[in-house]
């Protein structure tokens, strides 16, 4: 990027963007965080919860997922208990919610892109024909 004629890039937490569009996508790119906090849009919602509305997702990678954003500042984790089995909330923080109106025009442009290039299945028909 270039700002006061000189090339220059930003510097977060030891790594190198060479934009803001980088940046950002930093935050929500790969296949399941945009998916998360898209689901945390509407509140609080246990582990449990967000695996049943992403059921390809495996507990793993949730739970890394969520650390992840956690650790962003994206997402809250509340734990209740002093002993297991703790009952755990995740909810978004103000970030994570400042980022929804840039999820939802993302979404949008998802939808005009599908159904002009695909066609909107079952989920145990894709998992069928991905077999």
């Amino acid at each position: 990027m270039i700002s006061d004629d000189k090339e220059k890039v930003y510097l977060i937490n030891d790594e190198i963007f060479h934009c803001g569009t980088a940046v950002g996508f930093s935050f929500i790119g790969g296949k399941w965080k945009s998916i998360i906090l898209w689901y945390l849009r509407n509140g609080k919602l246990r582990f449990s919860e967000i695996k049943r509305l992403i059921p390809d997702i495996t507990d793993k990678m949730l739970s890394i997922q969520l650390a992840s954003l956690e650790n962003d500042g994206l997402v809250n984790r509340k734990k209740f208990g002093e002993k297991p089995p703790f009952k755990v909330e995740y909810s978004l923080t103000n970030m994570g919610e400042s980022l929804l109106p840039i999820i939802h025009l993302i979404t949008e442009w998802g939808i005009q892109y599908a159904d002009k290039n695909g066609k909107l299945i079952e989920l145990h028909e894709a998992a069928v024909s991905l077999k």
